[in-house]
């Protein structure tokens, strides 16, 4: 589902009303606000990593998408990402699988 609105007008308050009232309600939210993220972080966060994929990657860690599997994510800010981070989001969104940075293993997302 697409919400639209300018910034501060309450986009999450109705992605989580949505959610409350919708089938995946007894499943996780995971709410990422996109501007934040730094482009540098953005698949490390995003898809998640493995161990030794880079110097500070000491354990293997679950992406926000991996968390919110059967569940929710709500993804705010998404035009504040340059055209080839969301290239790279809308591709993971059409193979509905991500790839932890470090491995080669697809891990397939299950939403609606």
């Amino acid at each position: 589902m697409l919400i639209l609105g300018e910034n501060g007008t309450g986009k999450e308050l109705a992605a989580r009303a949505l959610y409350r009232s919708s089938q995946r309600k007894d499943e996780v939210f995971v709410s990422v606000d996109m501007g934040s993220i730094t482009e540098t972080l953005f698949e490390s966060e995003l898809f998640g990593h493995v161990k030794g994929a880079f110097t500070d990657a000491k354990t293997d860690k679950p992406g926000r998408f991996e968390i919110a599997t059967k569940g929710t994510i709500f993804l705010d800010e998404i035009g504040n990402l340059s055209v080839p981070t969301q290239a790279k989001l809308l591709t993971a969104i059409e193979r509905r699988e991500v790839t932890r940075v470090g491995s080669n293993k697809p891990y397939p997302l299950m939403f609606g």
